[in-house]
């Protein structure tokens, strides 16, 4: 198993160091292994808990819904159909987020095109 120390878990999950640390204190992160000097030491797994918390977070799930998430996680099997229901209503959220930025892509799409033939010259 790999082991990772803070800077190349940060950079492998796109979080800052200080992220890291505060997610920890928040309880996203929990049972992060330490060196005996007390550095953190990030294995493979946790690592692809940071990309999963990532994704959460550039979907813009709240805080408290991704601590809820992770609660429900480490609870195990017996919540997972609260931790499906809470990825579900995220999901939902999501696809709303994505329909309306299509729609302004659209619309900007438009814009440019009628800026575009604007500047044409008339012959």
């Amino acid at each position: 198993m790999n082991s990772y120390s803070s800077g190349q878990a940060a950079d492998r999950s796109g979080f800052s160091i200080d992220t890291l640390r505060y997610y920890e204190r928040i309880g996203l992160l929990k049972g992060i292994n330490r060196t005996e000097s007390g550095q953190r030491r990030f294995t493979d797994e946790d690592v692809t808990w940071l990309r999963l918390l990532r994704c959460m977070r550039d979907t813009e799930m709240p805080l408290a819904e991704m601590r809820r998430y992770a609660d429900l996680h480490r609870a195990g099997p017996d919540r997972l159909v609260e931790r499906l229901a809470l990825l579900e209503e995220h999901g939902r959220r999501v696809e709303h987020r994505l329909a309306h930025l299509q729609s302004c892509w659209t619309v900007i799409q438009h814009e440019i095109q009628t800026a575009a033939e604007a500047e044409q010259p008339v012959s």
